[in-house]
């Protein structure tokens, strides 16, 4: 099974460079984020000609997520714990492979800047509802992908110029540290539990050549329950997507699993 996990940056300004990267790699779940579009607007028969169920959670403008799935999910939307938070960023599915299932969530965690507004309180307090889920969630002891954009900067080998986002919300202290807290309830990053590598990126920044400049960071991840991670083949950065025309700011990452 292949699960890849993608901040599209508006599926409607982007609709065929979602359809080409579904016909050109054909994963089996695709995870999307930043949809920005309400359900109805989401491209559905374009996706479904393609094969693939479509379940969104999507929101006027901004946020949105939604899982494309070929085969048939059991889906359930946002994240428990807080009945006032409005924003659509998570969804979670249940998706049969062969004999058994895999839960897949996607999740578009908040940006939190600037770090002195509300804004990031709402971040800090979103992580902590996503490590209490997980938490309920690894329970079940099942193959269990936590794919997204966390909008969180791990290590300082995750950004090409580490000294530049260290007074940003994706990189500073208590955002790195819950992220550590998700990771040590027994979830396993796909992408370093390949390689130890610099360099390696999925998100470069419109302004200032950063692509041309390879000025990128890594804050788009698949976190993997121990029933997953032993089934881990590969991970591949579909780094390329970024040259296309009027890209996303965002490339997809997939995982293969046996």
């Amino acid at each position: 099974m292949q699960i890849a996990t993608w901040n599209v940056n508006s599926v409607r300004q982007r609709t065929e460079h979602l359809l080409r990267y579904l016909k050109d790699v054909g994963p089996d779940v695709l995870c999307l984020q930043e949809i920005k579009c309400v359900d109805e607007a989401f491209p559905r028969l374009e996706v479904e000609a393609l094969g693939y169920n479509v379940a969104t959670h999507g929101q006027k403008g901004f946020n949105g997520v939604a899982i494309l799935s070929k085969a048939p999910p059991e889906v359930t939307r946002s994240l428990p714990g807080d009945p006032s938070d409005e924003h659509a960023r998570y969804i979670e599915a249940i998706i049969p492979d062969g004999a058994g299932v895999v839960r897949v969530t996607c999740l578009y965690l908040p940006n939190g800047n600037p770090p002195d507004t509300d804004k990031y309180p709402y971040k800090l307090g979103w992580m902590d509802r996503l490590i209490a889920h997980a938490k309920a969630l690894l329970a079940y002891e099942e193959p269990l992908v936590f794919a997204g954009d966390y909008n969180v900067i791990p290590d300082a080998r995750d950004a090409s110029d580490p000294a530049a986002w260290v007074n940003d919300a994706l990189f500073l202290p208590d955002t790195r540290a819950r992220f550590r807290t998700l990771l040590n309830l027994g979830l396993t990053d796909a992408l370093r539990a390949t390689t130890d590598d610099a360099g390696l990126y999925t998100f470069w920044d419109y302004q200032a050549g950063a692509w041309q400049r390879n000025k990128g960071i890594r804050i788009d991840h698949l976190l993997l329950s121990p029933q997953a991670a032993d089934r881990l083949l590969k991970v591949t950065i579909d780094k390329e997507r970024r040259a296309e025309d009027k890209p996303s700011d965002h490339v997809p990452i997939r995982i293969d699993l046996a």
